[in-house]
């Protein structure tokens, strides 16, 4: 799979132990491209990790673009990836996070749902580290992100993408002014899929997958990742119609819920009959999450114990988020109220 004419714009940020591993295997994957790796000016320890992999390819067009800090209340995703958009002239943009590796197979299977829609985004998959932190955030996904972005397709069109990877027609972005008008907008990835939607433009979730490896420090590192991810889910429901929304939470909000009434049942008052009922259920989930990962391509991501773990605790994240209105981004912490209005907390 051989793919020219990409443009590949990373936000690139010190602190993930596999920053190096991640963006060399991408640039070793797909070697046509051209990548903009656009790097804070303070962060030295990027800029050294940026460095030292141009070295190591010389054949490959990379771009190192120092970028000074954002201003208050801008995205500073959005920030950096408007810089990569004046400096690309590709007829693809593909925008991907730094600790997202990209296949040229998925790549491709991108490029190719680019010749009926305006933006194609991909699936992902965690790649877990032995930590029970990692695991869980790991599982999170495993059990989240097809049935998220595949199951709710026969009654409605995609509403958002995936940040982590996704690509864009450059007469898309043209036709919206690029990423400019959404930097006051904190959820990129709901920004780019609303401007998109708004101008007239289709979106295209392929169900091939992207590869994801983050450095989950500890549980209250997990925590706040989750807190993030759940408040950001809660700002693209409001968005949406009602019908929209009572489908999203029957299908995808509602099994969690269920879920823990029913460990909690079969604890608070035991018998045998509880007990098997419930094993029996766990059973089937299992089987059915299995069989899942199988029809994407992905076997061998369930982990039995963390997938349950992870999504008992969802209902938790979910009050969690409605009650905190502050999350933690990487190094910076935001108070939210929505998506276009935000500050520095």
């Amino acid at each position: 799979h051989r793919v020219s004419g990409v443009d590949v714009a990373q936000a690139i940020v010190s602190g993930g132990l596999f920053l190096a591993d991640v963006l060399g295997d991408t640039v070793r994957a797909l070697p046509e491209a051209r990548f903009l790796w656009l790097v804070d000016e303070q962060d030295a320890e990027a800029a050294r990790v940026c460095g030292a992999l141009v070295a190591a390819h010389p054949g490959v067009r990379i771009d190192v673009m120092p970028m000074p800090p954002a201003p208050d209340r801008t995205n500073p995703k959005l920030w950096k990836l408007e810089a990569a958009y004046r400096a690309s002239a590709a007829p693809v943009f593909l925008v991907l996070d730094d600790d997202t590796r990209m296949s040229s197979a998925t790549l491709g299977a991108l490029v190719q749902a680019l010749e009926t829609d305006d933006l194609a985004t991909s699936l992902p998959v965690y790649r877990s580290a032995d930590t029970w932190p990692s695991q869980l955030l790991a599982q999170f996904v495993a059990n989240n992100a097809a049935v998220t972005y595949l199951s709710l397709q026969p009654w409605i069109a995609p509403v958002t993408i995936n940040g982590m990877a996704y690509a864009i027609r450059r007469s898309t972005l043209d036709a919206m002014s690029g990423f400019a008008p959404l930097l006051a907008h904190l959820t990129d990835d709901l920004a780019v899929a609303g401007a998109v939607r708004a101008g007239g433009g289709t979106i295209a979730q392929v169900a091939a997958t992207h590869e994801v490896e983050t450095t989950v420090r500890d549980l209250g590192h997990y925590r706040q990742l989750m807190h993030r991810w759940t408040l950001f889910a809660l700002l693209l429901l409001r968005t949406q119609p009602a019908r929209v929304q009572a489908l999203v939470t029957l299908v995808l909000g509602l099994p969690p819920v269920l879920l823990m009434l029913l460990v909690l049942r079969a604890w608070l008052v035991p018998s045998p009959v509880a007990w098997v009922m419930l094993g029996l259920l766990l059973i089937v989930r299992s089987i059915v999450i299995v069989s899942l990962h199988r029809a994407v391509g992905t076997p061998g991501q369930h982990r039995a114990g963390a997938s349950i773990a992870s999504e008992l605790w969802q209902p938790v994240h979910l009050v969690h988020a409605l009650v905190s209105p502050v999350i933690v981004w990487r190094t910076r912490r935001y108070r939210v109220r929505a998506n276009d209005d935000f500050e520095t907390a």
